[in-house]
């Protein structure tokens, strides 16, 4: 009876890795300016995760992420995003693990909303070895406001599996929050939380939901960089318990643009 109730466990923790863990980031409700592309390398390393194999899904336990994202702005309200999934692990390797694209649209600043909005929607696949949900689609409402030196951004995320064991689930909740204070014009720091919540209508229990809180450091060291680095804990049992994260970005100005130099 033990070890069914042990391979339960590890089998609602492989579910709950569906999504993984290879772009943390919570999303400012600005796009990428039009004839400018973001280059981005998200690199993510799990200190201490999922160490069993089930059902064909390799254990996150010392996984290091590489994804590369590249984001070409559109027009001044709209861009498109595509990323490369790509995982080092010992034993297998450097390996492909899905392409994601995500278009994205946000409210213009000339409507003077009081705070930024935008909504980006991220369709993908990826490797069955990586995620037993292989095709998957996301929205991802995007709010944010600064507030002086304080800046505040939520991202409600709906997730819906298309392809995979979690089809019958229906939609997913996957919020995101960040809060940061400008200790100094080049240095910010603050907080992160990552949540997948499973159903939106019935919300698996706490143990078995996905929960991570990262403390991160911002580096504002110009308009054409973006460097962000965080480590964060899983306090549930089907999260991984201890990662570390970093975001470098760069974008490339293919024509004249007031805000970027």
């Amino acid at each position: 009876m033990r070890k069914l109730f042990s391979l339960l466990a590890l089998t609602l923790c492989a579910i709950a890795h569906a999504q993984g863990n290879y772009e943390i980031q919570v999303y400012g409700a600005d796009t990428v300016a039009p004839k400018t592309l973001m280059v981005e390398l998200h690199s993510n390393f799990t200190i201490e995760g999922q160490k069993n194999t089930i059902d064909g899904v390799y254990p996150t336990n010392h996984q290091l992420h590489e994804t590369l994202e590249l984001t070409q702005g559109i027009n001044n309200w709209s861009e498109v995003g595509f990323y490369v999934f790509t995982s080092w692990q010992d034993g297998h390797g450097v390996q492909w693990v899905g392409d994601h694209i995500r278009p994205r649209v946000r409210v213009p600043d000339s409507w003077h909303w009081p705070v930024g909005v935008s909504l980006s929607t991220e369709i993908g696949y990826q490797r069955p070895e990586y995620s037993p949900d292989t095709w998957t689609w996301e929205i991802r409402p995007i709010i944010d406001k600064s507030m002086g030196r304080w800046y505040l951004a939520f991202n409600p995320a709906l997730e819906r599996t298309l392809h995979g064991p979690d089809v019958n689930q229906g939609v997913g909740f996957s919020p995101a929050f960040k809060v940061s204070y400008d200790f100094t014009p080049i240095i910010s720091a603050g907080f992160e939380y990552y949540a997948d919540y499973c159903s939106i209508t019935t919300p698996c229990a706490v143990h078995d939901q996905q929960q991570q809180l990262f403390a991160v450091t911002d580096l504002n060291v110009s308009p054409n960089w973006e460097i962000n680095v965080g480590i964060g804990i899983g306090p549930t049992s089907a999260t991984d318990h201890l990662i570390v994260k970093g975001i470098l970005g760069r974008r490339f100005n293919w024509g004249k643009h007031p805000d970027v130099q």
